[in-house]
C-alpha cells in the first residue's frame, strides 16, 4: 500500500478568487475577463469527457514524482486511477490531470493525459484519456485514445490530478487574450493565488482551451535515459519538444504554494482533436494568444507515495 498524506487548502469562495485572477491576469493579459458560471457540459465538444462537469468534492492528488524518472528510471513504480480514486476517499471520482503513461502496459515512455471516470460500485470505469508519445515513423507526435489500445487505467511514476465527482455547478471561467507578460498562462494563475494568498495554500484544477495561437509542448522520448538526467539541462536535452498548433484541451492542476509535500505545483497536460498533445509549457504566438478555462478551488490535497529521495529537477 502506497502512503497517502492529506492536507486541507484554504478554499476561497469563487467570488473572490473570480476578483483575485482578474487583478493578477491584466498585468500579464492585454485582455482578460473572470467570472462565475455554469460549467459547460463537458461531454460535448470540444472536450467529450466521460462526465458532465468538474464540480463536487473536488480534491487534487500529487502522486509519485519526477524523482522516480529523474536521474534514473524506477520502472516498478505503477499506480491505478481506480485505487487513486479510492485513496482521495472519493470513489467514483471524475479525474483530469497530467502523468507518465505505464511503460510496463505500452512498452514504451509516454505522456499521460488521463480523463477517467474511475468505476464505482454501480459502474465500470470510463477511460477517456489520450497519450502522447514520439512516432517511430517520423519523430513527430503520435497521439492516441487510450482506450483504442488498452482498457486499463493503469500510469506510471508520477502524476498531478484533479478529481471531483464530476457534476455541473459553478465554475470559475477564465478568458484571456494578447500575452504581454512572461509568463505562461498556469505560472500566471499560479502565482497570483501564491502572492495574494501567501502562506495559506490554494489548490485549482479543472480545463482550458487554448482557442488560438500555438504552444510550446514536449513529449518525453520512448526509451527511458540510460545516462543520469542530473540537471535541467540534462532534462531539456532529453526531451523532444514541438511547436503545437490551436484548438489545444489542457489540464491544468495547480498548488499556489508546497505546505511541505514535495507537490509538483503545476502540471499541465492537452490533447487536441487533430493529432496533436503533450506537455504544456508556454504559448508561442503571444500576440495571437487565445485562452478560455473553466477553474474550481480543490478541497483537499492527497500526496500519495511520496519519494523518499528527492530533487527539484525537471519540475517545470
Amino acid at each position: 500500500m502506497a502512503k497517502v498524506e492529506r492536507f486541507a487548502f484554504h478554499v476561497p469562495s469563487l467570488e473572490e478568487l473570480a476578483g483575485v485572477l482578474q487583478k493578477g491576469l491584466k498585468e500579464n493579459f492585454a485582455d482578460a475577463q473572470v467570472s462565475v458560471v455554469d460549467c459547460p457540459d463537458m461531454t460535448q465538444e470540444p472536450f467529450n469527457f466521460p462526465a458532465k462537469g468538474i464540480c463536487g468534492k473536488p480534491r487534487i492528488a500529487d502522486v509519485g514524482g519526477v524523482p522516480y524518472l529523474l536521474p534514473l528510471v524506477q520502472k516498478e513504480k505503477v499506480y491505478d486511477l481506480n485505487v487513486i480514486a479510492k485513496d482521495i476517499e472519493l470513489p467514483g471520482a471524475f479525474i483530469l490531470g497530467a502523468g507518465a503513461a505505464s511503460s510496463r502496459i505500452l512498452g514504451v515512455n509516454a505522456e499521460f493525459i488521463p480523463i477517467v471516470q474511475a468505476k464505482s460500485d454501480k459502474k465500470p470505469a470510463v477511460n477517456g484519456s489520450y497519450i502522447a508519445q514520439i512516432n517511430p515513423a517520423d519523430k513527430g507526435c503520435l497521439l492516441e485514445k487510450y482506450s483504442t489500445k488498452y482498457s486499463d487505467c493503469e500510469f506510471g511514476l508520477l502524476a498531478n490530478l484533479y478529481a471531483s465527482e464530476g457534476q455541473p455547478g459553478k465554475v470559475i471561467e477564465v478568458k484571456a487574450s494578447e500575452r504581454t507578460g512572461e509568463l505562461n498562462f498556469v505560472s500566471c494563475l499560479r502565482q497570483i493565488l501564491e502572492k495574494h494568498y501567501g502562506e495559506k495554500p490554494v489548490g485549482m484544477g479543472g480545463t482550458f482551451i487554448i482557442q488560438k495561437g500555438k504552444a510550446k509542448i514536449h513529449v518525453m522520448p520512448p526509451e527511458f535515459s540510460a545516462c543520469p538526467l542530473n540537471t535541467d539541462e540534462d532534462v531539456n536535452n532529453w526531451l523532444k519538444f514541438f511547436e503545437m498548433k490551436a484548438p489545444l484541451i489542457c489540464q491544468p492542476v495547480i498548488v499556489s504554494r508546497d505546505p511541505g509535500f514535495d507537490l509538483r505545483v503545476e502540471h499541465t497536460h492537452c490533447f487536441s482533436h487533430h493529432g496533436e498533445g503533450g506537455h504544456y509549457h508556454e504559448d508561442t504566438t503571444p500576440e495571437s494568444v487565445r485562452y478560455l478555462g473553466y477553474f474550481v478551488p480543490a478541497e483537499l490535497l492527497f500526496r500519495i507515495d511520496r519519494p523518499k529521495e528527492t530533487h527539484m529537477v525537471g519540475r517545470d
